[in-house]
């Protein structure tokens, strides 16, 4: 009858993850809701970095007035070479842990290590390419930068609040916390972009 009343914030999240428990802690729920839940977390913070990133470069590039191609080409770039090494930090992680289980006699709670960074990959891979999309579309027109910033928005806005499905935080809070994280990572890359220009005088090559 203790177990309700002294619950806390951690207690909560733990109750989150384990609201679907699966006989066999050592493999993968069955249910396409299990397996949602089980790589949420991958999902959401993959997420949430590819779109930061992948701007943050689209608007240090935009801030020095630089041509479009360049901002596809870096961003491009950055989006696979970040996305790789973010799924890869995921998976070496997992395993790292898994192997220190076994060391202690353990038994494996997570064997499928590079599902998860897979899942890390794709997450930050899909929400990254957001901030491109209005420099590779035709209705992006001659300054696709504001659909950037604005698809963008939308993005982190959507992302942060899904964080709301493994914290205790309200969807439009966390929506609104991601926006301004990200927001702030992007006004430091543009106007550090735009000081560059300027002292190089590369402003528009």
């Amino acid at each position: 009858m203790n177990q309700g009343s002294g619950a806390t914030e951690e207690g909560g999240r733990s109750r989150w993850w384990h609201r679907h428990p699966d006989p066999d802690e050592g493999h993968e729920p069955r249910t396409a809701r299990g397996l949602f839940e089980h790589y949420l977390r991958d999902l959401v913070y993959g997420a949430n970095d590819g779109i930061i990133t992948t701007f943050a470069v689209v608007a240090g590039v935009a801030g020095a007035n630089l041509e479009t191609i360049i901002v596809l080409i870096l961003g491009v770039a950055n989006l696979l070479a970040d996305g790789f090494s973010m799924g890869a930090s995921n998976y070496l992680s997992i395993r790292s842990e898994e192997e220190v289980r076994a060391a202690t006699g353990k038994e494996s709670k997570e064997p499928h290590a590079l599902r998860h960074g897979f899942a890390t990959f794709l997450a930050f891979l899909l929400a990254g390419a957001v901030p491109l999309v209005a420099f590779i579309l035709p209705f992006g027109g001659d300054d696709p930068f504001d659909l950037a910033v604005l698809l963008t928005a939308l993005a982190l806005f959507g992302v942060g609040a899904a964080r709301s499905l493994v914290t205790l935080r309200s969807w439009w809070a966390s929506g609104l916390e991601m926006l301004a994280v990200g927001g702030a990572a992007a006004a430091v890359a543009y106007f550090t972009g735009d000081l560059l220009a300027r002292i190089t005088g590369m402003t528009g090559v």
